[in-house]
């Protein structure tokens, strides 16, 4: 069978790495849209075609686009603190609508958008589902709610054949996201803001790729949206005991009122941004211990056939593990 060309955005980061390299073991023929190459040497390694270019560049999103049958448009601009709100919707929004238009341009087959479940911020009645409305809580997740509108935009006006998946928080080997999280535990020096009891729902690296790969595959997934994450949600409580367990030391009991650290964290946001200093605290970090992420992923599982497999637990230890074979523990 002839391999289906695909291509992928954000391959230089950790969800879009790992789907390449699944995409490669699996016999598509991947090309990778990278703004700077000596990020991309072990996508290169894989056999992935690079193609250089910015999602802010439509002519370079136009060109990467060529003979292109599959779209995983996976890159975005993360929350960077001294990032404006301009130069995000730049990546997020306007680099979207660029892919958009260069894919109906190119005549794709399908385009698979990463949005995130963020675009529903604070869920007040968990678990949210697919049809839970819209509630970002800070720039980076207004943005992505943006982008997500736009894509649904083009689905709605049969301009392209699009599935979009919002993702989880996403751990595993090779993440460094939750690495602070995980030195902070390891070291002791970590302290549980409010209660703990608020839930999160993260999702396994590879149970994510096998539901990114599904959304790129099956037939009745066009035209629609799913939710990708772990099975069951854990307290935050829950979260730091295993972890704990995980880089062997015993858990926290230090806690401390989390209304006052989002105050502080406000006024810190407030002083240093004007002056482009990226702030100590800020109140992103802070919505970690007062935001509820709790969601129902059984459209995902009947309709893709989507199953994690990856338990909470041995995720965790598997990060762990791979952190410490990485020396980032320390």
């Amino acid at each position: 069978m002839k391999p289906t060309r695909v291509l992928v955005t954000g391959a230089t980061g950790f969800t879009g790495g790992h789907l390449c390299e699944r995409l490669v073991r699996e016999g598509e023929s991947v090309r990778a849209l990278v703004r700077d190459p000596c990020r991309a040497s072990r996508l290169k390694q894989l056999g992935v075609e690079l193609a250089l270019g910015d999602l802010r560049d439509r002519t370079s999103v136009e060109r990467a686009m060529t003979g292109t049958e599959i779209v995983y448009h996976v890159g975005a601009e993360f929350r960077h603190e001294n990032l404006s709100r301009s130069e995000m919707r730049k990546v997020n929004v306007d680099g979207t609508r660029n892919m958009l238009d260069a894919a109906v341009k190119a005549g794709v087959q399908r385009f698979v958008h990463c949005s995130t479940v963020g675009v529903h911020g604070d869920v007040k009645d968990p678990p949210a589902n697919e049809n839970t409305p819209y509630a970002p809580g800070d720039v980076y997740q207004e943005s992505k709610t943006d982008a997500e509108r736009l894509v649904v935009k083009y689905a709605s006006e049969a301009r392209l054949p699009i599935v979009i998946f919002r993702p989880g928080g996403i751990y595993g080997p090779g993440d460094l996201r939750f690495l602070k999280l995980f030195k902070a535990i390891r070291n002791k020096r970590f302290i549980m803001l409010g209660s703990g009891q608020v839930l999160y729902q993260v999702v396994y690296i590879d149970d994510l790729i096998d539901g990114i790969l599904l959304c790129g595959r099956k037939e009745n997934a066009v035209g629609k949206t799913y939710i990708l994450t772990g099975n069951e949600p854990a307290t935050l409580n829950q979260l730091v005991k295993m972890i704990a367990e995980a880089v062997g030391v015993r858990g926290t009991r230090l806690r401390f009122p989390v209304m006052p650290v989002y105050l502080a964290g406000a006024i810190c946001e407030l002083i240093c941004k004007p002056f482009g200093i990226n702030p100590p605290l800020y109140r992103r970090r802070v919505d970690f211990f007062r935001k509820t992420r709790s969601f129902d992923i059984s459209k995902a599982k009947s309709e893709l056939g989507f199953e994690p497999r990856v338990d909470l637990h041995s995720g965790i230890n598997r990060t762990a593990a791979w952190y410490r074979q990485e020396g980032l523990l320390s």
